[in-house]
């Protein structure tokens, strides 16, 4: 059973409690949740937040909407998906993060084609930058999940369920799923800073009253009307919590030497 695994908690240092900030009316996690129940090659759509009072609000939101919540480690999110997957037993599993309101499920359908058709252990459109950030999607099988649960060490490999995965690829095949468009991964449409929530904001102002469940091509053709809008948020790093993990990995590392 195909299942679309969504990563979420309330706690953000950069910006604090995005996935319940709200944009038309409804919160991000909303929105996410809504477009990710359109995806037509899943099964299943499932909330994985961690077991912290605090996230008791986002349990509430999922299942309002009628999914399914696993609740687990707040920092170990390896774990957590590892724990998630293996109660609803879905695979292959797609992973993807409640801080990117723009989700296209077309992009998601497209990934997961590419990864049934090439038996692939992994998938995404992150491996070689093509799509901007924020419509970033993972596919991967039970197996490779268990093995990185069963390996993984390090704060980054625990914090980031597919880091292992991506540090091994003699042990796991990978494949990759470019944009048709051309690379645009210069565009930032995820939400980590307050700068993100204000272009999502207006672009949500734009198109989704006319259309609810916009794609990459709506914002595409939005941007090349408005190009300024790109100019709200292009200064942030891309990656930036992960590279931060890395560093703290260092200083284990040198503690274990």
């Amino acid at each position: 059973m195909t299942g679309i695994i969504i990563q979420a908690r309330i706690c953000s240092n950069r910006l604090p409690k995005k996935v319940i900030k709200k944009i038309e009316e409804k919160t991000v996690l909303e929105h996410f949740i809504l477009r990710a129940k359109r995806v037509k090659n899943c099964d299943k759509v499932i909330l994985a937040t961690s077991n912290k009072k605090e996230n008791d609000i986002l349990e509430k939101i999922a299942k309002n909407l009628n999914i399914p919540v696993f609740r687990g480690s707040e920092n170990d999110v390896l774990d957590r998906y590892y724990q998630a997957a293996q109660l609803f037993r879905v695979e292959p599993i797609i992973r993807i993060t409640a801080d990117c309101p723009l989700l296209d499920p077309k992009v998601v359908e497209k990934v997961i084609d590419f990864y049934l058709k090439g038996r692939y252990d992994y998938v995404s459109n992150t491996y070689l930058l093509t799509f901007p950030d924020g419509l970033d999607v993972e596919v991967f099988n039970f197996k490779s999940l268990e093995k990185s649960w069963q390996k993984a060490k390090l704060k980054s490999e625990r914090e980031h369920v597919t880091a292992y995965i991506l540090k091994h690829p003699k042990i796991f095949k990978i494949g990759n799923v470019s944009c048709n468009e051309k690379d645009i991964s210069y565009l930032r449409l995820t939400l980590d800073e307050k700068e993100d929530l204000i272009l999502i904001r207006k672009i949500y102002k734009e198109i989704y009253k006319q259309n609810p469940f916009f794609g990459l091509r709506d914002i595409l053709k939005l941007l090349e009307r408005k190009p300024e809008l790109i100019r709200i948020n292009q200064h942030i790093k891309r990656n930036e919590g992960y590279f931060k993990s890395l560093k703290e990995d260092e200083k284990i590392k040198k503690k274990i030497n």
